[in-house]
């Protein structure tokens, strides 16, 4: 969708006000890493909780415990436009940041707005949209959205802090991988290339979309009922990024069925055209040295490596509706390995 300005300038396409879109604009995991190396300080003397998950393996969110049945989930979350329509950019910015807490099993219970505008640029009634999108994706949540914060920006950037609560006993963890469990993927892969293309060219694709607005919620908490304790979401490091990190935590080697990862239609078309970010070949760098890419040609990897923005949970663990798409096994000279 497009939107005329007040003053009749024509249409407003808010991709093209962006360097990148989506999770896809994330600094390079690599780099990141590198940033956050040794900002895991010594203890507190007198914490207010106990630091259940912070920093060591790259969780989605941090959690604290509180007490005996509960923890604070804290996250946020935010990007640059990845689709023109900003109700619908709302939407899928505030799916994403819940997302941080369902991946570690929480549910959400207040989140604040974090909105960047170009205000000299870009129509207020246009921000108004995006607040509007946001704050439905909430309401669909049962989350509280109460204020936020907000600054003159010269890109546009919207997403959430979000808050949730959780059983300290029963989270979800990178490093809570065991050889033998299998690997679960609850939305297909693809939302990278099509929103890619979307940028380049205009064409809108609601699969696309209602992939990114879908929230978490029901797969988290099928995760949990199945005795899961291990899951992330897939989101600007790829399946292959974030996959990696959960195999490096927990200290084995995911094989992936490349045969059973599903895709979104019209996702291999667009990779075919070319359509791929720099952010999506920046995963595939980073996981290289660690992956046996059994034979399998550059297409798949870029696939397999796609940026998504608010895409599904890979869980270890099997779940109702949820397609296997590989196992853990013993570690065995790569964290990675494709069949």
């Amino acid at each position: 969708m497009t939107f005329s300005t007040r003053q009749g300038q024509g249409t407003i396409r808010l991709t093209q006000y962006a360097h990148g879109g989506g999770c896809a604009c994330k600094i390079p995991p690599g780099e990141l890493e590198a940033v956050v190396a040794g900002l895991v300080g010594r203890p507190l003397a007198s914490p207010a909780g106990e630091l259940l998950i912070g920093l060591d393996d790259g969780d989605d969110a941090a959690v604290v415990r509180v007490d005996g049945v509960r923890a604070i989930v804290a996250t946020a979350d935010f990007f640059t436009p990845v689709v023109d329509d900003p109700y619908d950019w709302g939407r899928i910015a505030g799916a994403n940041a819940l997302s941080d807490v369902y991946a570690v099993g929480g549910e959400p219970l207040v989140a604040v707005n974090l909105l960047g505008w170009p205000r000299q640029t870009l129509p207020l009634e246009l921000a108004k949209e995006v607040l509007h999108g946001g704050l439905d994706a909430a309401r669909a949540a049962g989350c509280h959205v109460a204020g936020g914060h907000s600054v003159d920006d010269p890109e546009p950037k919207y997403g959430m802090a979000v808050t949730g609560l959780a059983d300290p006993e029963r989270l979800l963890r990178l490093g809570g991988g065991r050889p033998g469990l299998p690997i679960s993927l609850t939305k297909p892969l693809g939302i990278g290339v099509l929103n890619t293309r979307h940028k380049a060219t205009g064409e809108v694709f609601p699969q696309a979309v209602a992939a990114m607005t879908a929230l978490n919620r029901d797969a988290s908490r099928a995760a949990l009922a199945a005795g899961a304790v291990c899951a992330t979401d897939v989101t600007g490091f790829g399946l292959l990024g974030h996959l990696y990190k959960l195999a490096r935590a927990s200290g084995v080697t995911a094989v992936v069925d490349v045969a059973a990862v599903p895709y979104l239609e019209g996702a291999r078309e667009a990779a075919r055209d070319g359509h791929v970010s720099g952010g999506t070949r920046r995963n595939l760098d980073w996981v290289r040295p660690c992956l046996d890419p059994g034979g399998f040609g550059e297409e798949d990897l870029l696939l397999l490596a796609d940026a998504q923005t608010s895409g599904g949970l890979l869980v270890a663990g099997e779940i109702p509706g949820a397609p296997v798409i590989g196992e853990l096994v013993p570690l065995s000279g790569c964290h990675l390995r494709l069949r």
